[in-house]
């Protein structure tokens, strides 16, 4: 890496957590708490087993599978996040700890965890074959990687197309939706993984009010949302929040006012060699 790559990485970064810094993304994490649960109850959790939960935002994964008697450590790159699962952790009566990180410099030995997870997280690390290395190195041998990533081709991939015809990306930067793409993912574990088992799931996203109230929830408590319409001119702001709006009317399963949307994402579940 070039000096210029390095700063322009560190860069990269210093926007991305200062992006998790606003909203409240508790309120954004509670929508998907059961697809959560589920995930976690499918890795069947022996008790003491070391879990990390890489990206771990408000502690989605963390404390259920503290719950389930394993030994977590959640690391996050956003400070803030990490303060509401730790309050939350409390509330739940759970011990876990969290600890700021880069899910691409992980800061702990090799083969330190039996199981490492992360779900819509390690995803949007800005280097993905260095978060997948490090997400490897970690693991020890005979143990899983686990990881929910939202797909190119669900409700969240269509939400990425129509914002970015508002909002351009971050250049020369893959997209995160490329870890819900099963060949892209088994091109980056395949240098670690004697095995890697791939399935679909459906996380349904209940909202009880409408789309245009469940739009304008995005826009004020989730990060990456608010800071796409702040960075877009009056007329900008309305254009993308019609084109939201025509999203979910179309993907909306409820008939009684509220918002109910499938979302499809990909698990994947690598076991290190």
């Amino acid at each position: 890496m070039t000096v210029q790559q390095a700063v322009d990485t560190e860069a990269l970064k210093a926007h991305i957590k200062a992006t998790w810094a606003v909203g409240d993304y508790g309120r954004i994490a509670r929508v998907t708490e059961r697809t959560a649960n589920e995930f976690i109850h499918r890795q069947q959790l022996k008790r003491h087993s070391r879990v990390l939960d890489v990206a771990c935002g408000n502690g989605n994964l963390s404390i259920p599978a503290a719950k389930a008697g394993a030994i977590v450590i959640g690391i996050d790159i956003a400070p803030n996040l990490l303060d509401e699962a730790r309050s939350r952790a409390a509330r739940e009566q759970v011990n876990v700890a969290f600890e700021e990180g880069d899910a691409e410099a992980l800061p702990y030995g090799v083969r330190a965890f039996d199981l490492v997870v992360s779900m819509f997280g390690a995803m949007f690390a800005p280097r993905p074959d260095v978060a997948a290395s490090e997400l490897g190195r970690v693991c020890r041998p005979g143990g899983h990687i686990a990881m929910a990533n939202w797909t190119p081709t669900g409700f969240i991939g269509e939400l990425f197309k129509v914002t970015s015809k508002h909002v351009s990306p971050p250049a020369d930067v893959p997209s995160p939706l490329l870890w819900g793409d099963e060949t892209t993912v088994r091109e980056r574990f395949s240098s670690d993984a004697t095995d890697i088992r791939i399935r679909r799931h459906l996380a349904q996203l209940k909202f009880p009010f409408s789309i245009s109230e469940t739009v304008e929830f995005y826009r004020l408590y989730y990060g990456p949302t608010l800071r796409a319409f702040a960075g877009l001119s009056e007329v900008g702001q309305a254009a993308l929040r019609r084109d939201l709006e025509d999203l979910y009317a179309q993907h909306n399963k409820a008939t009684d006012g509220t918002t109910v949307i499938e979302a499809e994402y990909l698990e994947v579940v690598a076991t290190r060699g």
